[in-house]
């Protein structure tokens, strides 16, 4: 097909007024679907159980307010050996995960991590939402870290009731991650032995 070597046709050229009515009529178009939504639709950052997100920045729980069920001799205090806060179930809160023993100036006590979430109501101290590794299970943590919204960790065990306290002899790593309505452990392969 040959070009033609005639005059551009009037609805062929391109003016200013052209394109500001293209554009603004656009914007109309983009505002009017942001505005309108179908009935059903869903907001999809709200968090599970109903509750709204808060609107000003809310403190990750205090481990320090928290009675941690650990089976200390009477007098002994409890320690919180690591710690770190996220948002791990996505409900706009910060969760607190603590590995916590009971003090000992010798040996290793076994640990329990727990999740701490912010307390029920106003004025409350924080609760323990998940228990991750139960300190009756006579467990050590190495290498706690949070990647994310997931938290990780090495557990250390013994083989039998005959290996000493002090120098665990089984090792697996652990991720914890928020699904659906609760806290799942995913274990890393079994190593046999440290």
């Amino acid at each position: 097909m040959q070009a033609s070597t005639g005059p551009a046709l009037p609805h062929t050229r391109s003016r200013t007024v052209h394109w500001i009515t293209t554009a603004a009529a656009l914007g109309a178009l983009v505002a009017a679907v942001a505005l309108v939504q179908p009935a059903d639709a869903s907001q999809t950052a709200a968090p599970a159980g109903g509750d709204k997100p808060p609107a000003t920045p809310v403190a990750a729980p205090d481990p320090a307010a928290v009675s941690y069920p650990l089976d200390c001799a009477p007098g002994t205090a409890t320690d919180v050996v690591s710690q770190v806060s996220a948002d791990l179930d996505g409900d706009g809160r910060p969760e607190t995960v603590v590995v916590a023993h009971c003090h000992s100036d010798v040996g290793t006590p076994p640990v329990g991590v727990f999740i701490l979430a912010a307390p029920t109501a106003a004025g409350g101290k924080p609760r323990i939402a998940a228990t991750l590794v139960r300190p009756q299970d006579q467990r050590q943590i190495s290498d706690f870290r949070l990647a994310g919204r997931t938290v990780r960790a090495t557990v250390l065990g013994f083989s039998s009731d005959t290996t000493p306290r002090c120098c665990p002899d089984l090792r697996r790593t652990y991720t914890w991650e928020w699904r659906g309505d609760r806290y799942v452990a995913l274990p890393g392969p079994a190593a046999n032995s440290i």
